[in-house]
């Protein structure tokens, strides 16, 4: 049979496709924001349950983060199998149903323990949105638009990380916590109505059975080793005992999956998809990238808020040239990777990212915004632009149809696995750093114990550095504490400056494998003969 796609799909992106990409964009856009605003909350929720006197501990309510993740990471293996069962329009309804209702549930939670129950329901929607919302797009826009279908798949990407902490800030400063996660209800309701006229009916026709035996090994292992790495900035090390405990056990799951995954036709995750060679770079630069560039990401709002001083709502504001040096590059990129080979695009913009986090590791307390710090973040957002749709596509475009079904599933994984471990080591890094800085030390705990005794004369004694520079200024009461503040803010941007330092060493590491991306035009293979029916998807991140 001859494949029809050449013929029936137009070169340009039409009225057609950016109808049905508006139902895959708004759905996105409700998943990733979620995560990016829950973000910002994180202090709000430590006292909304049990008061401000007795605020909950971070590690606590960290879980309704991880909570979120894990289900995320559990339902992504199941998708593509379930999608076939049932039908994409009819899953992916329910998928925004799902998590319509598990925002409203978090909204009305009385407690912490409620909240993260309820913020796994609405992992269990989101988890299925964005691959089932690839899906969708990939049909109706076929193989040839790839590259250009993933610019604009990327806009709720870019929407998260700068709308999320500017809506969740101002959403908390102006009415209450429980509007962060209320604004889903008419996004959610919107879109069901949204995607009921627009999507096209599908008839599923189940071919493959279920691998249950995968499952059991896959998602569990998945969920066991995130939560172990996840512990890791709590519990301060990498060998702690709840660390290796449940990395080790999901390790072990995964490791027996790997083993078993060569013996059913159709196991949950295809490793012999790794036999490709463009694939196999692409999932290997995938991570490197991954666990460098979201780590890294993690360290420029917490240095707003910790270091500067700027509220939740101001970070945002602040981060958002990143995004807008993305939004640049990000159609431009798309278009070039329908015309020439990745190889030649995704080194360009590592090199950009790389450039860029070696310059913010020149950050100290008192760097200047507009004269280095802006400029710094939205070269870098150039650079991302250029690198994570084209990165995508070339992994994607060698597969068949029916394995790339399975190659976005892979991608899916290693980015939530990636990412976890870069945030968890740059955590470590920089909360060892702060720990291990004697200043910085000093002065916390004489904050600490200044509450306490705030009249006793031996606490500059326990603490010289402090008693050294409030010395100087003798009675000068108001200039002494200046002083200690100016010298603490220095002192931290110094220890964020050298773990910029370790985030700018790991994403350099991706020059390396980014060298073995295709640097030849190659045909996409997602319609061969015996696929010209189907079209799978291409994957966005989390």
């Amino acid at each position: 049979m001859s494949s029809p796609a050449h013929t029936e799909y137009p070169d340009k992106i039409d009225g057609a496709v950016l109808k049905i990409a508006g139902v895959v964009v708004l759905g996105a856009i409700m998943s990733i924001l979620d995560i990016t605003v829950v973000n910002v909350a994180l202090p709000e929720l430590q006292t909304t349950f049990t008061g401000v006197d007795d605020p909950l501990p971070y590690s606590t309510v960290a879980w309704t983060v991880t909570a979120y993740t894990l289900a995320l990471a559990t339902v992504i293996p199941l998708t593509g199998w379930a999608a076939d069962r049932f039908g994409t329009k009819r899953l992916y309804m329910l998928a925004l149903g799902l998590f319509t209702i598990g925002s409203v549930l978090c909204a009305a939670a009385t407690s912490i323990n409620l909240l993260i129950l309820f913020r796994v329901i609405q992992g269990l929607g989101g988890g299925l949105l964005m691959p089932l919302g690839m899906t969708i797009m990939t049909k109706a826009a076929g193989p040839a638009r790839m590259g250009r279908l993933m610019a604009i798949l990327g806009i709720p990407m870019l929407l998260g990380p700068i709308g999320g902490p500017i809506l969740g800030g101002w959403l908390i400063d102006t009415v209450s916590w429980h509007w962060i996660f209320l604004i889903n209800l008419p996004l959610g309701l919107g879109a069901l109505a949204y995607a009921w006229w627009a999507l096209p009916k599908d008839a599923p026709e189940p071919s493959e059975s279920f691998d249950f035996v995968g499952m059991l090994l896959m998602s569990p292992g998945l969920a066991a080793f995130l939560y172990g790495i996840s512990s890791i900035p709590d519990e301060g090390s990498f060998f702690a005992p709840k660390v290796i405990g449940f990395a080790g056990l999901g390790t072990a799951l995964i490791i027996a999956f790997v083993f078993y995954s060569f013996k059913p036709e159709h196991p949950l995750l295809d490793l012999r998809l790794f036999k490709n060679r463009n694939l196999t770079w692409s999932v290997v630069t995938m991570f490197i990238f991954a666990g460098a560039f979201f780590g890294g990401l993690l360290l420029v709002p917490t240095y707003l808020q910790t270091v500067r001083g700027e509220g939740a709502l101001d970070a945002g504001l602040l981060v958002a040239p990143q995004g807008i040096g993305a939004m640049l590059t990000m159609p431009i990129a798309g278009a070039l990777a329908d015309k020439f080979p990745v190889g030649r695009i995704v080194p360009v913009g590592l090199a950009i990212i790389t450039g860029g986090m070696f310059a913010l590791t020149q950050v100290d307390g008192d760097t200047s915004y507009w004269g280095y710090l802006i400029p710094v973040l939205f070269v870098m957002g150039l650079g991302m632009g250029a690198t994570m749709m084209p990165l995508m596509t070339s992994a994607l475009r060698t597969l068949t149809a029916h394995q790339v079904a399975r190659g976005s599933t892979l991608l899916n994984i290693t980015q939530q696995v990636a990412s976890s471990i870069g945030v968890a080591i740059i955590s470590v890094v920089l909360t060892n750093g702060l720990k291990n800085d004697a200043l910085v030390s000093q002065a916390t705990a004489f904050g600490e114990a200044s509450k306490a005794n705030p009249n006793d004369p031996s606490l500059l004694q326990q603490f010289p550095l402090v008693g050294e520079i409030l010395g100087r200024f003798g009675n000068d009461v108001a200039a002494g504490q200046a002083a200690l503040q100016s010298a603490v803010q220095n002192a931290m941007g110094e220890v964020f400056g050298n773990t910029f330092l370790v985030a700018a060493i790991m994403v350099s590491f991706t020059l390396v494998s980014a060298a073995f991306l295709p640097r030849k035009h190659e045909e996409s293979h997602l319609l061969d003969e015996d696929d010209a029916s189907e079209v799978a998807p291409p994957v966005v991140l989390h």
